[in-house]
């Protein structure tokens, strides 16, 4: 049996491949360094993690009541077989009918686009229903004329999906790009 909080504020959810950077996204998103814990080793992250900023402290573009759901990476991140079907009955249970869940991130590092593990993902939630909109990640470390080229394949690739948002967001966690627009998505769904 699996254990989830109970229903709260919505929730918008991280997921991507191990090492995508989704818990630097989330620091990112709040202005916490620290919050959601960040490592150099994929598969660090082997639970959902669920974050509400702290609106005590808030600054005006800060998000409003809304949790934000770190998702297990999937893809290269080595881990005992028994590990990852746990991981997997997990987050199947967390999509089941999860009704405060409003949106899944999909993150996709910027350098590399789509992969085969991405589109499986994809293609459960296609089926599964649940919304999902493509956030590309470390998009600093990505030239210009490529990163536009990873953005239109992922457009074309996105649109024989049926459960996908067609905007596509494209962020640095160093240098803040896309954040603002990231905000304003997730802003959306707590009113």
């Amino acid at each position: 049996m699996v254990a989830l909080p109970p229903e709260g504020p919505p929730e918008v959810a991280f997921a991507g491949r191990s090492n995508v950077g989704k818990s630097s996204l989330i620091n990112a998103l709040v202005g916490q360094s620290g919050l959601a814990r960040t490592s150099n080793t994929p598969g660090r992250t082997q639970s959902l993690f669920f974050y509400v900023p702290d609106l005590a402290s808030a600054s005006p573009d800060a998000l409003p009541p809304v949790a934000l759901v770190d998702m297990p990476g999937y893809g290269y991140a080595r881990a005992p077989k028994k590990t990852v079907e746990t991981w997997t009955r997990l987050i199947h249970a967390y999509l089941a009918g999860r009704a405060q869940l409003k949106r899944v991130f999909v993150l996709v590092d910027a350098r590399h686009g789509l992969k085969p593990a991405d589109e499986t993902l994809m293609n459960e939630f296609d089926r599964a229903g649940v919304s999902y909109q493509i956030v590309l990640t470390k998009a600093d470390k990505v030239k210009p004329a490529p990163l536009d080229e990873v953005r239109i394949r992922t457009a074309e690739a996105i649109r024989r999906h049926a459960a996908a948002h067609p905007e596509i967001i494209v962020t640095s966690s160093v240098k803040g790009d896309g954040l603002d627009a990231l905000r304003a998505e997730i802003v959306s769904f707590a009113r």
